[in-house]
């Protein structure tokens, strides 16, 4: 892979997107798209992206594919696939060779370095992920705040040390504790993209579900732009009356 990625413009703004359709709209406005794989929670209903297949992964961002544009089109590595080196090399080109996505994600700290620095030395694009790592997670009560400690916080500062010296060319900080993040922004060589961190982020990054207000449910750290649940409830109501009433089919919907 031999695309250069140079992210100059801040803030660097940023969504998850697994079809066409909210890539589409996402590409008008963001700098990254993110094939996430937290379609297995936003998508699939699961309790953990530890669910989500490579296949899974390639399907959704075929689709998403199709509606980019002109974002950096970025996709995870699912759990589980990037064991050692060469399987995350083997898995990455896939994934690259398929979707034509720019960069893949791969979540993890100093535990991982090696892989990265053997994706980055075969010419993939890797973006990091330290902070809370979904993929470690087995059940929703399981997603807690990082870096609330002193132990917690050096272990972040330590990852990103980590992790920024491969070659990265971003990373993604998770669900992290006000103040540590600041830390990490203040040691920080490459950008910074936070969920659940620091407004001093060097960009931000929300589930599209999660903004929209598709579910009852949402992280403290999610603003919700839409009630995009209460619309479709409302449209859906709608059509059932009108069934119910003989009011639709109408004429203009006859052939």
């Amino acid at each position: 892979m031999t695309k250069k990625i140079n992210l100059k413009k801040r803030p660097i703004i940023c969504l998850t997107s697994y079809n066409k359709f909210f890539a589409e709209i996402a590409d008008q406005y963001c700098d990254i798209v993110l094939v996430g794989d937290s379609l297995g929670m936003a998508y699939y209903g699961d309790s953990s992206t530890r669910s989500v297949s490579l296949n899974d992964m390639i399907r959704h961002a075929k689709s998403v594919r199709v509606g980019v544009k002109k974002a950096l089109m970025v996709v995870d590595m699912p759990y589980g696939t990037c064991k050692n080196p060469l399987l995350a090399k083997k898995n990455a080109l896939r994934i690259i060779k398929e979707t034509k996505c720019d960069a893949v994600k791969l979540e993890g700290g100093k535990e991982i370095r090696h892989i990265i620095q053997y994706l980055i030395k075969n010419k993939i694009n890797v973006m990091g992920h330290i902070g809370l790592l979904p993929q470690k997670v087995q059940s929703k009560k399981d997603y807690k705040i990082k870096g609330i400690n002193s132990a917690e916080k050096n272990k972040i500062l330590n990852d990103l040390k980590n992790i920024q010296e491969t070659g990265v060319f971003a990373i993604v900080l998770e669900a992290v504790k006000n103040e540590t993040a600041k830390e990490v922004m203040k040691l920080s060589k490459v950008p910074i993209i936070g969920i659940g961190a620091s407004k001093k982020c060097d960009g931000q990054i929300l589930v599209f579900e999660d903004m929209l207000g598709m579910f009852k449910k949402i992280p403290k750290f999610v603003k919700k732009y839409s009630n995009l649940r209460g619309y479709i409830k409302k449209a859906v109501k709608e059509y059932a009356k009108d069934i119910k009433n003989k009011k639709f089919p109408t004429k203009n919907n006859i052939y």
